[in-house]
């Protein structure tokens, strides 16, 4: 869940995307250094916009929000510093009461981050994710369509279970790559790269329609729980996301890594594996605690428990004394607190955005260049998709419900939408990714299974404009169906 598109990546990522660089670095990095004047410009001059055209009194809101989002989208400090220099900044200049400011704290999406985090370090700690890789070697390695659309399959199971897309892909690369290896393909192969890209994207793109997996998914529903006081369930979003954003989206990634990259499993190449050995006390239990949830996650409809206290209630279990779940000492060393600053921070920043107007102040000026149609619902729901796809190329994904969640009502009200249907428009948008930059367990992924970042991008830019003129409306199709507008 801390699909850290949005926390810091590993030391691996931070070379292309430069997290935690110090000033000293930034100042002797002409180009970072460009970019802290660029986004330091934008505020001052969404500061001055804002004097000029709205209440005075989202001046500081303006400038905060521009400051804040471009460094997270940026990466110019780690995440978590922008957002506890937001919580500074916010209170200092008393932009909202601090109930709202630091309102991302007690939100219910806050806690099931750190479960999630629990059980992905429970998870390692069991060997259970060895465990997991024995499974592909029960994959249908007779054909290349066959072996990527188990891996594929597989991908996407996992992101069932581990709520974290870099911890998903740093258990799954080494395991496909020495998969490939095993099947026959060398190190500069067309196979190779088709089974480590279709891995990397189908644990992680899929996973935007699993409500824990990925964090802007959790942002998204935590913004909404925050701002809106709307409790979206686990079954009700994949119901309404999984059909096309996550199996259809899943064979069309099939289809173009086919295309993409075509290769044939090399004849008498496949080696056999070696025996398992029997499951240990830890595993077994792990994978009973993992079921249990899974199984109250998908039914969270019927006994109405929030998805954040069954993950609650599974974490509290690993770290349970005795249990040897996780590591002695877990909690101070397994767990990545960077990731839960940023998510409560972002979702501070988005109710702070929303209880200062800026929301509807910012709307007005939408609602007055593009043209809504009333009677058009169709229209409407393509022109939100598209501004939502527009935040999302100019900041990042988490940037999406950061940036639109607060204006989610006053657009409701300007396109005669229901209020959720609008919320659930950004799921569209930051499940389809334009570029690598975009999402950092992308970036994770080229540097851990030395993948050629060509291939990555061209899958990238395949995948989004696929998305775009084919998925998208296949999905609104199936939304129709389902009665959303």
């Amino acid at each position: 869940m801390t699909d850290q598109s949005n926390s810091a990546p590993p030391p691996s990522a931070k070379k292309m995307t430069g997290a935690g660089r110090s000033l000293s670095q930034i100042l002797r990095n002409g180009r970072a250094l460009w970019t802290l004047v660029l986004i330091l410009t934008c505020a001052g001059l969404a500061a001055l916009a804002t004097s000029m055209y709205l209440s005075p009194d989202l001046v500081i809101v303006a400038a905060l929000s521009i400051g804040a989002i471009g460094l997270w989208a940026t990466g110019l400090v780690p995440e978590y510093w922008t957002a506890l220099a937001f919580f500074l900044v916010a209170v200092i200049f008393g932009v909202a009461a601090p109930e709202t400011i630091f309102s991302g704290f007690h939100s219910s999406t806050f806690w099931l981050l750190f479960s999630g985090l629990v059980l992905g370090a429970a998870i390692k700690h069991t060997t259970l994710d060895k465990r997991a890789a024995g499974v592909l070697a029960l994959l249908p390695l007779r054909s290349y369509g066959g072996l990527l659309t188990g891996i594929v399959v597989f991908s996407v199971a996992l992101a069932f279970v581990m709520p974290s897309s870099i911890g998903r892909i740093m258990i799954l690369l080494p395991v496909i790559s020495a998969l490939a290896e095993r099947v026959g393909f060398g190190a500069a192969s067309n196979g190779r790269t088709g089974m480590l890209a279709v891995a990397t994207f189908g644990t992680f793109a899929p996973a935007f329609t699993i409500l824990p997996a990925n964090a802007p998914n959790m942002i998204l529903v935590g913004m909404s729980e925050t701002i809106y006081g709307i409790n979206i369930s686990y079954f009700d979003y994949l119901l309404l996301h999984f059909p096309v954003l996550g199996v259809v989206k899943s064979a069309v990634l099939v289809g173009l890594a086919m295309v993409m990259f075509p290769d044939r499993i090399p004849p008498h190449s496949v080696k056999v594996a070696p025996a398992a050995a029997p499951f240990s006390r830890q595993e077994r239990a792990l994978s009973l605690v993992l079921a249990l949830c899974l199984l109250l996650w998908l039914t969270d409809q019927i006994h109405m428990v929030s998805p954040a206290w069954v993950g609650m209630a599974a974490a509290l279990i690993c770290l349970l004394p005795g249990a040897d779940l996780t590591r002695k000492g877990c909690i101070n060393t397994d767990l990545s607190y960077g990731a839960l600053l940023f998510v409560a921070g972002i979702m501070g920043l988005g109710a702070v955005i929303s209880s200062a107007g800026l929301g509807e102040a910012v709307v007005g000026a939408i609602t007055g260049t593009v043209a809504f149609a009333g009677d058009w619902p169709v229209w409407n729901t393509s022109i939100l998709i598209g501004l939502s796809t527009l935040v999302a190329m100019i900041t990042n994904l988490p940037g999406v419900p950061a940036v639109m969640t607060p204006l989610a009502g006053e657009l409701s009200d300007a396109t005669g939408l229901p209020l959720e249907t609008v919320l659930m428009t950004q799921v569209v948008a930051f499940s389809n990714v334009f570029l690598p930059f975009q999402a950092p367990p992308l970036i994770a992924a080229i540097q851990a299974g030395n993948l050629p970042a060509g291939a990555v991008i061209r899958l990238c830019l395949s995948l989004f404009l696929i998305s775009l003129l084919l998925l998208a409306p296949l999905d609104l199709l199936w939304w129709h169906l389902l009665g959303m507008f």
